[in-house]
C-alpha cells in the first residue's frame, strides 16, 4: 500500500519548508533510514530519511520551493501500483500533477537531460566529501551506532555514495574492530538531592512573596567610569586605604536616596513610610544563598567607615556570624555582581523596601567623548522599583542623581 509522505515539523517554529534538494527521483527505489531530500526550515537545513520502504511513486513539491507543514510532498509504493485515488482525494497534489504532466509531454528528451546532471552532482558531492574524509550517514543510522557503541568509521555503507543506513549499522559485527577498539560505555542519568537549609526556604518565600506581590518594573543606565577609577587609586594613594568601586558606589547611592526619599520608601498595605535616614542593605553571597547586612545611616559616614563596615559584615556573613540586629531595617538594598564579569542583571527587591539596585561590572569600550571616539570604561546599572511606591519619573531623577556621583566621584566627599 502506498505511503504519503508530507512535510514534516522539524522544529517547534516551523510553519512551512523549503526543499533544498532530492536525494531520489520518480522510479528509485527507496529503503527505510535512506536520505530522500534536504529541507530548509526556520532554523536550519536538515536531511530527512524515508521511513518506508518502496519505490519513489510521485514527489509533489519540485526543488527550491516552499510548501507548508503536513502538505504532501511525496508518495512512496510498490513498483507500478495505483495512485491516482490519492492525487485525486489531495488537493494541494492534485493541482500540481497536471501542471508536471503537461512540463513533460511537449518535450519528452529535456526528461531525461538532468540524469548526467544529477550523476555529476552526486559524484561531485561523492568526491567533496571524500576529500573532507567526512562519513556520510544517515541520522537514524547514527543513533543506532551510538546506542550499540558502533564505531561508523568501522562499517561500510551500502547506501548511495557509500553512505552508512540503518541496515549497515543492524548487520555490522563486532567481531570487525580492531583488538584496540573499545564500544562505547553506556551513559545513564545521574543526580543528587539535598536537604533545603532554613535560609534557603526563608529566601525562596521572601522573594516569591515580593515578585509575585509587587509590581516590579526597570530602569536602566549607563555610566561612564574614568573619573571614578582616577578618583579611587588617587584615594587609595592619599588615604592609604583600599576601598573598593562598591564602596564608593554605596556611597554615592547613600547620598542620592537621601535626595529621593520616595525611592528610600517602605510600602505596608495602609501606609508607605518615607524614610529620611538611609539604612543601605549590601547583599551578600554566601554557601547556602545570599545575605543581607545593613550598614546604619550610611548617608552619615565617610569612605573609610562603609568601607571597615563593608568588609566585616561579608567575612562575618560567611561565617554566620552576624546578628539579627545586623541583617534587619533596610531601606533600599544594592547587589554587585560584576566582580563575576556580569554587565548586567535585574534582581528581585528586597521588601519592604521599594527598590533595588543591579551593579554591572566595568567595560572597556568605545565611547563618544567630545565629538570624538575614544576608549573608556563604562559600567550599567538596573533599577528595580515597586511601581506602588515608585513611579517611572521617580526613579529616573534617583538615577540622574546618582549618575551625577559616580561620573563626579569628588562630588561625594563634600
Amino acid at each position: 500500500m502506498a505511503e504519503v509522505i508530507n512535510m514534516p515539523r522539524l522544529s517547534d517554529t516551523m510553519e512551512e519548508g523549503t526543499l533544498s534538494k532530492w536525494f531520489k527521483k520518480v522510479g528509485d527505489t527507496v529503503k527505510e533510514g535512506e536520505i530522500l531530500a534536504e529541507i530548509e526550515t526556520d532554523k536550519a537545513t536538515m536531511e530527512f530519511e524515508s521511513f518506508h520502504d518502496g519505490v519513489l511513486l510521485h514527489i509533489g513539491i519540485d526543488e527550491g520551493s516552499t510548501a507548508p507543514v503536513d502538505s504532501v510532498i511525496a508518495i512512496i509504493g510498490s513498483k507500478g501500483e495505483d495512485i491516482s485515488s490519492i492525487l485525486k482525494n489531495d488537493n494541494s497534489v492534485a493541482k500540481e500533477e497536471p501542471n508536471s504532466v503537461a512540463k513533460e509531454e511537449p518535450k519528452p528528451v529535456a526528461k531525461e537531460e538532468p540524469k548526467p546532471v544529477v550523476a555529476e552532482q552526486q559524484k561531485q558531492v561523492s568526491t567533496t566529501n571524500e576529500s573532507n574524509d567526512r562519513v556520510l550517514i544517515s541520522p537514524l543510522a547514527r543513533k543506532l551506532a551510538d546506542e550499540k557503541g558502533v564505531d561508523i568509521s568501522s562499517v561500510k555503507g551500502s547506501g548511495d555514495n557509500g553512505r552508512i543506513i540503518k541496515r549497515d549499522i543492524d548487520s555490522f559485527k563486532h567481531s570487525n574492530y580492531s583488538q584496540f577498539s573499545q564500544p562505547r560505555p553506556q551513559l545513564s542519568e545521574s543526580s543528587y538531592e539535598t536537604q533545603n537549609s532554613t535560609m534557603r526556604k526563608a529566601i525562596a518565600k521572601r522573594l516569591a512573596d515580593s515578585k509575585f506581590s509587587a509590581p516590579h518594573y526597570y530602569l536602566n543606565v549607563e555610566l561612564e567610569m574614568d573619573n571614578m577609577i582616577s578618583f579611587r587609586k588617587q584615594f587609595i594613594q592619599t588615604q592609604n586605604i583600599k576601598i573598593s568601586f562598591n564602596d564608593i558606589i554605596a556611597k554615592a547611592v547613600s547620598l542620592s536616596l537621601a535626595k529621593h526619599p520616595k525611592v528610600n520608601s517602605r510600602w505596608y498595605d495602609d501606609k508607605i513610610i518615607f524614610n529620611e535616614h538611609v539604612h543601605l542593605g549590601v547583599a551578600v553571597a554566601v554557601e547556602d544563598g545570599l545575605i543581607v547586612p545593613v550598614v546604619k545611616y550610611a548617608n552619615s559616614k565617610d569612605l573609610p567607615q562603609i568601607n571597615t563596615e563593608i568588609k566585616d559584615f561579608a567575612g562575618r556573613a560567611k561565617d554566620k556570624k552576624l546578628t539579627p540586629a545586623e541583617i534587619e531595617g533596610s531601606t533600599f538594598t544594592i547587589s554587585n555582581l560584576g566582580m563575576f564579569g556580569i554587565e548586567s542583571f535585574t534582581s528581585i527587591i528586597n521588601q519592604p523596601n521599594s527598590a533595588i539596585l543591579s551593579i554591572g561590572a566595568i567595560v572597556q569600550k568605545p565611547i563618544i567623548k567630545n565629538n570624538e571616539i575614544m576608549i573608556g570604561n563604562t559600567m550599567k546599572l538596573t533599577l528595580a522599583c515597586d511601581h506602588r511606591t515608585v513611579d517611572g519619573a521617580t526613579g529616573s531623577l534617583f538615577l540622574k542623581t546618582l549618575k551625577e556621583y559616580i561620573e563626579n566621584p569628588v562630588s561625594i566627599l563634600i
